[in-house]
This record gives structure tokens, sequence and C-alpha cells, in this order.
């Protein structure tokens, strides 16, 4: 019988398979929180790979999305259940390392178990959060491609998106640096960090659903909200022609200015870190220096409703990013000319 896979498996090679960027990010954490963030990472891209799983019939993708929540909000674990939804979904994924990481669910579960009873509450509280947005993804979008094309209703619906999917995590990232970093707990009004870092999570998320527009409305999504689109006379389905950029370029500029503001605030977030916290700040700087950089090109790119333009920065500029802000132990002066350079020239 071979040996089960271990955690340095499962949170370093795993891991590394289903996020490059993020496996970054982690590398660089404090060891007092990496794990704890590890792991909700891998139950999080779990769900979500659960919840895309397009070869498995959306009701069924729904009850077994809810049976994995479920584990987060019972006083007890069903083994059963981790076992039925490792067994039925990890044959379906054709990526290597979804495939691996739900075929280890229960070793997640295990490595979960070990925490801190503090730590397991953290997770409890952010995991069903994170799982309703992607359950909010599948009552509000009812297809997969975009014959069945589908809008969310209102900003309102957009921000509750929003913090559901990514403004939690931020809550979730400062209540574990306050509880294991000593730094942090002399220096942070924790109430007041707990706002900015939901805010922080927000502006990556609008910042992705900017850059992931074209694919989505392909894939039957459309996260730019239907009232917006009708007070410049759009509908979702005007977005599959870049013909139509110019009239929905004022919708753009708007999301783009709230994105801004919440990014300029998850500026504010990293910059209070103190700077002998200096492995929390890169972890925070990388994720909203990438974003800054992203949100400009796709201001700057002849048409982002043009599926084919490139609107993902390169793995070198990432690594430069990287390099120059660790080789200055996560300083103020280079992250903030990185940030400056493009936040002016966004506007």
């Amino acid at each position: 019988m071979s040996q089960e896979p271990n955690e340095a498996y499962l949170l370093h090679d795993v891991l590394k398979q289903v996020s490059r960027s993020f496996y970054l990010t982690l590398a660089v954490l404090p060891s007092q929180v990496s794990k704890q963030v590890g792991i909700a990472y891998l139950f999080a891209r779990a769900a979500d790979t659960i919840a895309d799983t397009g070869q498995v019939d959306r009701s069924a993708r729904v009850m077994f999305l809810q049976q994995f929540k479920l584990q987060f909000v019972r006083e007890s674990l069903n083994w059963d259940e981790i076992g039925s939804v490792q067994a039925m979904m990890a044959p379906q994924q054709g990526h290597p390392g979804e495939r691996k990481l739900l075929e280890n669910l229960e070793t997640c579960f295990q490595i979960y178990e070990r925490l801190e009873p503090e730590d397991q509450e953290e997770i409890r509280q952010v995991l069903p959060t994170l799982i309703s947005g992607m359950e909010m993804d599948l009552n509000v979008f009812p297809g997969e491609s975009e014959a069945h094309l589908q809008a969310l209703p209102t900003m309102a619906d957009l921000d509750t998106y929003t913090y559901r999917v990514a403004g939690c995590v931020g809550e979730f990232w400062t209540n574990l640096a306050w509880a294991h970093l000593r730094g942090i707990r002399r220096n942070w009004d924790r109430e007041q960090k707990i706002r900015i870092g939901i805010r922080y999570g927000k502006g990556l998320q609008l910042t992705n659903i900017l850059k992931d527009l074209p694919k989505d409305l392909r894939r039957g999504r459309c996260y730019i909200p239907l009232e917006m689109l009708e007070a410049v006379g759009l509908e979702p389905r005007d977005l599959l022609d870049k013909k139509n950029m110019s009239r929905f370029s004022p919708v753009l500029q708007k999301l783009v200015g709230i994105t801004l503001a919440h990014l300029d605030q998850g500026w504010f977030y990293t910059m209070s870190i103190p700077r002998f916290e200096f492995r929390l700040r890169l972890a925070c700087m990388w994720p909203i220096l990438i974003a800054l950089r992203t949100l400009h090109l796709l201001t700057t790119c002849d048409n982002m409703l043009d599926p084919t333009q490139n609107l993902k920065i390169s793995r070198l500029e990432v690594y430069r990013i990287v390099l120059s802000t660790t080789l200055t132990g996560g300083g103020k002066h280079v992250g903030t000319a990185y940030w400056g350079h493009f936040r002016k020239a966004i506007g």
C-alpha cells in the first residue's frame, strides 16, 4: 500500500500545481501563519474545482458543494461525505494538479484537524462564505456558454459577490496575522484593518473580473451589473462584440474607479504592516502590485472586449516585482515607486 501523501506534498507540490502565483505568496509568508493560509487556500481551490467541473451535472455539483461546505458548518466532520466528494469529483478532473488535490481531500482535512482550535475556527468562518460565492455563481448563471449569458442584476449584487469570493479573505488574513504575529498586535487596530482588508480583497477580485471579462462572457457569465449596462443602452450580449467598446467605456471607467479606490486601501493596508514583519508585507505587496499592473494593461490595451487581447502580465514581470521588492526587504521605496508609476498612469 502506498504511503499517504504528507503535509509538505500538499502544501508545496500540489499547491504549486494549482496556483503558481499564490505559491509565491505562501512561500514568503511567516511560518506562524503559512500552514493555515495554505490549507484554507487548498480547500477554497477544491470547492472552486467542484463548482467548475462542467462534466458533472449542475445539480450534482450544487449537492457536492453543499456537502463540502457543511464540513465547516457542522461541529464534526463527516468522513463518508468527504470520501464521496473525493471519489466522485477527482476522476472528472483533466488538470493534473486539481485531480491530485481532490484525490487527497481527506488528507487536507486531516491536516486541518491538527491545527489549533482557534485556527480551525478562522477557517470555519471563511470557507462557508467563499463557497457561498461559488454557489452564487451556479445560481445566477444558468449555463456554461454564451448561449446562456446572464448578468448580475445590480451593483449591490457585485459588491456582495466580491465580498464572498475575496473580501472575506482580507478578514481571515487579518485575524490570523493578529493572532500569531506579536508585531501586528502591537501596531494594528484590528477592526479598522479588517475593514480595509475586506476592501483589499474586493479590489483584487474586481481586477480579475475585468481581466477575465471576455472569457467569462463566453462561459455565460457577465459580472458587469445589468443596471450599469442598461444605463448606457447595452445588454450583456453586446459585450461579445468588440465593436461595442466605445459604448462600454463609461462603464469600464466607473468600474476601474471603484477598483482603484479599493486597491488604494489595499496599498495602505500593505504599507501599514510594520517593516520588521517584512515577510507579511511582501506577501501583501506582490498581489496588489500585480493587480495594479494588470489594471494598467486593460486600461491601455486596444480593446479589452477583444478575446485575443492578452491582459495577463508576463511571468518575467512577476519575477521582477518579486525580486526587486525582496532585495529591499519589503521596503516602501521600491514598492511605492512601482505603485505610484502605474497608479498615476491609470488615473
